[in-house]
């Protein structure tokens, strides 16, 4: 294949064509080098002004001030999981977690495995995981409460933060990040795996206020306590150089191209707004979301029977719409229409639907 497709995989995910190609001019020959940025050292000024550039541009798109450190940490966002409650809940700790699907389940899990004490204040499995919990009650005494802000596989996502009484909200953004405006306020650390809405895969951004980073446990190993990274500007050991060079571009993009977040934010809106609005205008497509909780990020959708669903994505593949196929778990489709995702691959999906279910009725 000589062109490239509309990619709605949800991760590793669609990049910028632009990011791509900046990528593809200067890899071999990084910043006139004379070597790739896969080969030039860490401890380089070259790579000084990546790291920090990638650090400066993430500040100024979510309003950072000085309080907040920009981390890049390998392990993706499963490894925070486990270095969350590990930093931050001794013995006599405890911490609330909301339920709304697989990560957070994975999440729970990792607090289980160290024996420590929590809550699950919520959850939204009672429904299969279709909605976002309202009105929750927290703890008075918890340390953290932690959130999954988007789900990838039941395409639900917090269009609004819930008030925690001043606890700060540990977040896992993997799939939303940068997507939108964020009230920095309420959190205490956001993580994202970068590989859905911000880069290559093998990089995870953590984003820690300083009165957090204050509380972390330190009797752990080193590449284990946030400190470590806070304290080395991510470079105590070799830090995943090229998914970091690739994320600074991803950030020039929205900052430059995208015009910001609240720009970023709106384009979202309006690509999730021709899909869903073109699936609820039928029967023969039905989203899994209820309406209040429906994802910007991930459009997971359903056909009369399976068999429909196994054609479409054959079909939609030979017709240059890659990665629509719904997570192993669940079945079904799914749209993953990240940043990067653009109005002419959302008029394109929307385009063969409506052919495909004129020829399949």
């Amino acid at each position: 294949m000589t062109e490239r497709i509309f990619n709605f995989n949800a991760g590793p995910a669609a990049l910028p064509l632009q990011v791509l190609e900046e990528i593809q001019a200067s890899f071999l020959n990084f910043k006139q080098s004379g070597m790739s940025i896969t080969e030039v050292s860490h401890r380089s000024s070259y790579f000084d002004d990546v790291i920090n550039d990638a650090v400066d541009r993430a500040k100024r798109l979510l309003k950072l001030d000085d309080r907040f450190h920009v981390l890049f940490i390998q392990g993706g966002a499963s490894l925070q999981f486990a270095m969350i409650p590990m930093n931050f809940l001794s013995k006599d700790d405890t911490a609330d977690y909301v339920n709304t699907g697989t990560w957070s389940t994975k999440a729970i899990k990792e607090v289980e495995v160290q024996k420590k004490n929590y809550t699950v204040v919520a959850s939204s499995e009672d429904k299969n995981f279709s909605y976002i919990p309202k009105n929750i009650q927290f703890s008075t005494n918890a340390k953290y409460v932690h959130l999954t802000s988007n789900n990838t596989i039941k395409g639900t996502q917090f269009h609004e933060f819930p008030d925690t009484n001043g606890i700060p909200i540990v977040c896992d953004m993997s799939s939303d990040i940068f997507s939108r405006p964020l009230d920095m306020e309420k959190f205490g650390l956001i993580y994202a795996g970068a590989q859905k809405n911000l880069g290559p895969s093998g990089a995870c951004m953590v984003i820690i206020r300083q009165d957090m980073l204050d509380m972390a446990n330190v009797d752990l190993p080193s590449m284990l306590k946030y400190s470590t990274y806070a304290s080395k500007n991510s470079m105590y050991n070799t830090p995943p150089c090229f998914g970091v060079y690739t994320i600074d571009l991803v950030l020039k993009w929205i900052e430059e191209e995208m015009g910001g977040l609240e720009k970023m934010e709106e384009y979202n809106i309006k690509k999730a707004g021709l899909l869903y609005d073109f699936i609820d205008s039928g029967s023969f497509y039905r989203t899994t979301a209820q309406e209040d909780s429906k994802s910007l990020m991930n459009v997971t959708f359903r056909l009369p029977d399976e068999e429909l669903e196994k054609l479409f994505v054959v079909k939609a593949t030979e017709n240059g719409l890659g990665g629509l196929k719904g997570h192993r778990s669940v079945g079904g489709c799914r749209a993953s229409i990240y940043n990067a995702t653009t109005m002419e691959g959302i008029n394109a999906l929307v385009q063969f639907m409506e052919s495909f279910e004129k020829e399949n009725k």
